[in-house]
């Protein structure tokens, strides 16, 4: 959903007194004034890059949903709770950024979606995305290996690369790698160790 940002922050859900506190999100789109409800919208704005303010064109995409337990109370005409009840529901996760971000992040997934790319000159262009082209060799990798048909390795890629680019389209965190040094080949205390010599160093 695209809009101008007009106002966000906490309230009781659809400004209801009997209703738990919730966040909202208000913005003024194409169709008019719309609000959105969401707990996961206060983190969304709060982790943004982009850091939007009000009076900025922005985006709100949901981009997963949780399961979470709500409890519902009822409460009386001086709003003492007098019962609660739990059900089980889904929560959404939300991102909340400028609308630039998603034009932006729609020119990456573009990137890596295309197979003709020239990786390091679009690494050189966006360092940000080494580490889905990380990952995208790392498909290649093993598709070459465990993957016979040219065909269904094909198909394997084409999955990769397009849940790949969807993630980063949909604003969601770049995946990062951290390359893992060597491990050191462990002695074998069974195995006789070669005996010092004279010019060996010891403390």
């Amino acid at each position: 959903m695209i809009g101008r940002l007009i106002a966000h922050g906490q309230a009781n859900y659809q400004y209801r007194a009997d209703q738990d506190v919730s966040y909202y999100v208000k913005m003024l789109t194409s169709r008019g004034p719309r609000t959105l409800w969401g707990k996961d919208l206060e983190r969304a704005l709060r982790e943004a890059e982009t850091a939007p303010r009000p009076g900025d064109l922005i985006g709100a995409r949901r981009t997963a949903r949780e399961a979470v337990t709500i409890t519902s109370r009822e409460r009386d005409a001086e709003g003492r709770v007098v019962s609660q009840t739990e059900r089980h529901a889904h929560r959404s996760r939300w991102v909340v950024e400028k609308a630039v971000f998603f034009a932006e992040r729609a020119r990456l997934a573009r990137r890596v979606r295309d197979e003709q790319v020239d990786v390091r000159a679009a690494v050189r262009a966006h360092p940000e995305l080494r580490s889905a082209f990380l990952s995208v060799r790392a498909a290649e990798e093993f598709a070459a290996g465990k993957i016979r048909d040219p065909a269904d390795r094909a198909r394997f890629m084409e999955l990769i690369r397009g849940a790949m680019a969807g993630s980063i389209q949909n604003g969601e965190p770049l995946p990062a790698i951290r390359m893992k040094a060597p491990e050191r080949p462990k002695t074998d205390p069974q195995r006789p160790q070669p005996a010092k010599t004279r010019d060996d160093p010891t403390r």
